[in-house]
């Protein structure tokens, strides 16, 4: 049996959404019930947050309620619910799944006597970890989806850069010394940019988001950067303060898809 002042249940907080699923429909008794729909959608989930919604524990009955949201590959979000309880044999625990609140509250309901219903807002074991921790968890969550959406979604049409001559090839090195990832640009690409005559910097994305329970900044810039032989080169630099003491970081990359899988990283929500 779970530890039941464990906020987040049996989760592994590092597996992938494709583990997690599995897992998921595999320990469900209902997981045939779910709507065709739902499960085919579930199949281009990328990312994935659980938490736990509500919970009522006794000296001999037990049952959660947990809200798994989830990523979709097209923008939108799928939202499980997942009723675990010890009505089993020998007070083994059970798992049913459910795409709507509300046939989770109904299922909780038609629990053997002695079981509340489904625990509505601001009552169980949610509300005494809201309060504790300062939070809203659903909210966060919905946060968390918003931000992964945010950075996933594809970046509009650029407009073409005016570029400066403003000591360029100096800029490109100021920017690679204070890059702390470690897979920066290395070498070749520093000895290119010292050809470099003029540059442009454009603001990607900026956004402000609560990770790991602190408000935490995120902007990318684009680097632009036009070389004596005429062509052009771009670092993507990232700079957050997603980190312990809330200082600012900055990492630089060489190409937008990786800046932007580093911010996801640094914000993915578990």
């Amino acid at each position: 049996m779970n530890d039941p002042n464990e906020p987040y249940g049996p989760y592994e907080p590092y597996e992938t959404t494709e583990t997690h699923l599995e897992r998921l429909l595999g320990r469900a008794l209902n997981s045939f019930d779910l709507p065709d729909a739902t499960v085919e959608r579930l199949g281009s989930a990328l990312a994935h947050a659980s938490s736990l919604h509500s919970s009522h524990h006794s000296a001999s009955l037990h049952r959660s309620t947990y809200r798994h949201a989830y990523l979709l590959r097209d923008g939108s979000s799928l939202v499980l619910w997942e009723l675990v309880h010890n009505t089993g044999r020998g007070g083994t625990e059970q798992h049913e799944l459910y795409s709507e609140e509300s046939e989770a509250r109904l299922a909780a309901s038609r629990l053997p006597a002695g079981f509340p219903g489904f625990a509505g807002p601001g009552s169980g074991l949610d509300s005494a970890l809201e309060q504790e921790l300062g939070i809203d968890l659903d909210a966060e969550l919905d946060a968390g989806l918003e931000l992964l959406a945010a950075l996933m979604a594809p970046p509009p049409a650029p407009l073409p850069p005016t570029y400066v001559p403003d000591d360029s090839a100096d800029h490109a090195r100021r920017l690679l010394r204070r890059a702390e990832n470690g897979d920066r640009p290395g070498e070749e690409t520093a000895r290119l940019l010292r050809a470099a005559f003029a540059h442009h910097i454009t603001q990607v994305f900026g956004r402000q988001f609560r990770v790991a329970g602190k408000n935490a900044g995120f902007t990318l810039y684009e680097h632009a950067f036009l070389l004596l032989d005429g062509t052009e080169r771009s670092l993507w630099e990232v700079e957050h303060t997603a980190t312990p003491d809330g200082r600012h970081m900055c990492e630089v990359y060489e190409a937008e898809h990786d800046a932007r899988e580093a911010m996801e990283l640094r914000t993915r929500v578990r």
